[in-house]
Formats: C-alpha cells, sequence, structure tokens
C-alpha cells in the first residue's frame, strides 16, 4: 500500500493525482489552505477506494508551521512512501507592478515550503531507507514569461534544489521527480495575484484550452512511479523547453511574443 501525501489538493492537479491514487488504493495526507476546499476532495478519495484519508489544512505562506506540519503528516500514515509538493501560487504582474511583498509571498508558497518540507522529511526517508520526492515547477522555471517574474523566479530555484538533493541522496534511497507542467486547465490563474495583490479572478484563454488535470495527473503518477527525474505535463507548449535548450536566442524572442493571458 502507497502512502502519499500530497499538498495543493483541494483541486486542479493536486486533486486529480489525489484522486488517481486513491483509485489504486493508496492511503493519502491531503493538504491545501482550505479545509472546506478539501473536504470534498477527500470524500470523493474514499469513494474511489483509497486505503486511508487523512486532511492536513495548511497556509503555505506562513513558514513557521511547516515543520510541525510534516511530522503529523509522517505520522498520520505511520511514515510516506512519497511527498507530492505541488502547492503554488502565480502571478499575473509587470515588474514594475510587482511589490517586495507579493515576490516574497510567491517565493514562500512556491520555494521555501517545499525545500523545507523536504528537508524536515529527509532523515525520516533516509532512516526508513529511502523514499520519493515530486515538486511541482513550470515551464516558466525553464525561461523567463511575461507577467510572472517572480512566479518565474521560485520555479527556477526549485530546479536547483531539488537536483542537488537527488545528487547528493540518490545513492541513499531519495528518488525526485521534477513535475514540470506547461498549459494545464487548474484554477491558478484564477487565484494568481494581480496588481495590488488581489486574485485575478479569471482564467487565461490558453490555460482554458490546456491539457485536463486527470490527463496531467495520469502522466504524473506514472512517471512519479517509474522514479523519473522530470516529467513534462502539457501539449504544444512544450516545444519551447526544446527550443531553449537548443535555441536560446530564438526562445528569448518567441517569449517576448507570447500571450501571457
Amino acid at each position: 500500500m502507497e502512502r502519499v501525501w500530497i499538498t495543493g489538493a483541494s483541486s486542479g492537479i493536486g486533486q486529480a493525482c489525489a484522486e488517481r491514487y486513491a483509485a489504486d488504493g493508496a492511503a493519502l495526507v491531503l493538504t491545501s489552505s482550505s479545509a472546506e476546499r478539501l473536504a470534498p476532495v477527500a470524500q470523493r478519495c474514499r469513494e474511489l477506494g483509497a486505503a486511508q484519508v487523512a486532511v492536513l489544512p495548511y497556509d503555505f505562506s506562513d513558514p513557521s508551521g511547516i515543520e510541525a506540519l510534516t511530522e503529523r503528516a509522517w505520522e498520520v500514515l505511520g511514515g510516506l512512501d512519497t511527498a507530492l509538493l505541488n502547492a503554488g501560487i502565480s502571478q499575473r504582474t509587470t515588474v514594475e507592478d510587482t511589490s517586495d511583498e507579493m515576490i516574497r509571498k510567491i517565493m514562500e508558497v512556491n520555494y521555501f515550503s517545499p525545500v523545507n518540507i523536504a528537508r524536515a522529511l529527509l532523515p525520516h526517508l533516509l532512516g526508513q531507507g529511502g523514499g520519493h520526492i515530486a515538486v511541482t515547477t513550470s515551464i516558466a522555471g525553464r525561461f523567463g514569461f511575461p507577467l510572472r517574474c517572480g512566479y518565474s523566479s521560485s520555479k527556477f530555484a526549485m530546479y536547483g534544489f531539488f537536483e542537488t538533493l537527488q545528487a547528493e541522496y540518490y545513492d541513499r534511497g531519495i528518488r525526485v521527480t521534477i513535475v514540470c507542467p506547461g498549459r494545464v486547465r487548474t484554477n491558478i490563474s484564477r487565484y494568481a495575484l494581480d496588481k495590488g495583490g488581489v486574485p485575478h479572478g479569471k482564467m487565461d484563454a490558453g490555460q482554458a484550452g490546456g491539457l485536463s488535470p486527470e490527463a496531467a495527473a495520469r502522466k504524473i503518477v506514472r512517471a512519479v512511479r517509474k522514479g523519473r527525474r522530470e516529467v513534462l505535463v502539457g501539449r504544444g507548449e512544450l516545444v519551447m523547453t526544446f527550443i531553449k535548450r537548443f535555441f536560446p536566442g530564438l526562445c528569448a524572442r518567441l517569449a517576448r511574443r507570447i500571450k501571457p493571458m
């Protein structure tokens, strides 16, 4: 029986992955900032056949309780095999309109929270002989993207930390999968921070035409189980990651022309 902790589990990719694991009989810990939005997801997972479902709501913009949350997630299932660290927040502001407060909040949720969870989990995982940490980044962590200065920064930073984590601890049984989505039909644009820090409040047109969360979850869960180092999730927009690798100048020109909403 797999024991899986999923953050950002109340909607989108996190919810779809939770349901995918539940259908396979996994035991789950589900976390997001809203206990109210987690409740129906937990119930759906039970109906799908999850061996156990625990709900641990937490606001990842507050770093003070991360260690205690991680300890509780470990204890409630008697250990963890996989942690899918998916919680995140985006933005829709230019550099000029992005406040210091906004950048710090984005970094706290997107970068520091998964980093600190991983650091708190590591001794436990090493003690049981290994385990798997999967983290959700973005193609915006591969190249700069308009209206995403803080978001892209947080996703770039995740690559540095988690690739290092795997390099250091691979021989001790620690596996890392970096999940790199393009456009997936989730609510991330609705909750993205707009000018003044208010929610953007609508789904971007490009995102509305993106991959379904269910299709994304199938690919993500399969990649994690196979121990893949990285998995790209999306449609035609993923070609930009290959353009960046082989033709960085062309990528920069194309990025300037992308409609960011």
